[in-house]
C-alpha cells in the first residue's frame, strides 16, 4: 500500500515491524537497503501526521472576558494555570 494512505496506527506498526526484520539480520543487502529506505518514509510520515495532530490539537481556556466569549483557543501545550 502507498505510505501516504496509511494511517499513523498503519504505518507505525508497519514501521514496527520493519525495525524488527531489519534487526533480525537475515536479508540479502539490496533487501535491507529497501527495507531501510521504506522505514525511513514511513518513520516521515508518522512524523507529518504527528506534526499535522499537533498543530490540530487546542483547548479552550477561560478568559474571564464576556465580550469576546469568555474563552480563547490556544495551542495545548501553552496551558494555563
Amino acid at each position: 500500500m502507498e505510505i501516504e494512505k496509511l494511517s499513523f496506527e498503519e504505518a507505525y506498526k508497519e514501521l514496527e515491524e520493519t525495525v524488527h526484520r531489519l534487526e533480525k539480520g537475515d536479508l540479502t543487502l539490496d533487501e535491507s537497503i529497501a527495507l531501510f529506505e521504506r522505514g525511513q518514509a514511513l518513520a516521515r510520515h508518522c512524523s507529518e501526521k504527528l506534526d499535522s495532530a499537533e498543530l490540530r490539537v487546542s483547548q479552550l481556556v477561560p478568559t474571564g472576558g464576556q465580550e469576546e466569549g469568555g474563552y480563547e483557543t490556544v495551542p495545548f501545550e501553552e496551558e494555563r494555570g
